[in-house]
């Protein structure tokens, strides 16, 4: 399973080996012998899957500690923006967003460590997420950025009056009013 890092110190790019045949393919979606080849020690306790249309923003969100949440996110069925926001304080890229394109095509997963705000844009007429989890959900240590926080100059890729957001992620505060308890040597 090759790994590429990106910018922001502790996001990694999964792009597992793909062996295709007539008869389909084949991958490991998940080893954790090889996440722990790469100094990556996390044992995931909970899968989630979400199923969603075009247009549909789901984020930002995160768990404080000490329910918060390493994500590792995959697209099974069409294709999202995959956003993961720095909120680590005292880092370097403190308020800085990485985002890629996950498809069930190019099978990448994104690795999201502790300290990182998630959220996603389906780009595709319907997109199926699924994303493993090292801690349970938490109600209580819920936390959130709205989406569209100017100072964060995030590009969503779905037009202005497109976008499907719930009225919870519509009334969640900007990233200068929110809360958190991260720090950098998380």
């Amino acid at each position: 399973m090759p790994f590429s890092s990106t910018f922001i110190n502790g996001l990694l790019v999964f792009e597992p080996a793909v062996f295709e045949d007539s008869r389909g393919y084949f991958f490991e979606a998940y080893n954790a012998n090889a996440l722990a080849a790469e100094g990556v020690d996390i044992t995931f306790v909970q899968d989630n899957q979400s199923k969603s249309s075009y247009g549909v923003i789901r984020g930002l969100h995160y768990q404080l500690h000490p329910h918060a949440q390493t994500k590792l996110v995959r697209v099974l069925q069409g294709s999202i923006l995959d956003v993961a926001v720095d909120i680590r304080k005292g880092s370097p890229t403190f308020g800085k967003h990485y985002t890629i394109e996950l498809t069930a095509e190019n099978r990448k997963q994104l690795l999201i460590p502790h300290g990182f705000a998630h959220g996603f844009s389906v780009l595709s007429e319907t997109a199926v997420v699924l994303y493993k989890c090292d801690q349970f959900y938490n109600k209580a240590s819920e936390g959130g950025i709205i989406y569209n926080d100017p100072s964060l100059e995030i590009d969503w890729k779905i037009p202005v009056g497109k976008e499907i957001v719930s009225e919870k992620d519509i009334a969640l505060p900007g990233f200068l009013q929110w809360f958190n308890n991260f720090q950098i040597n998380e």
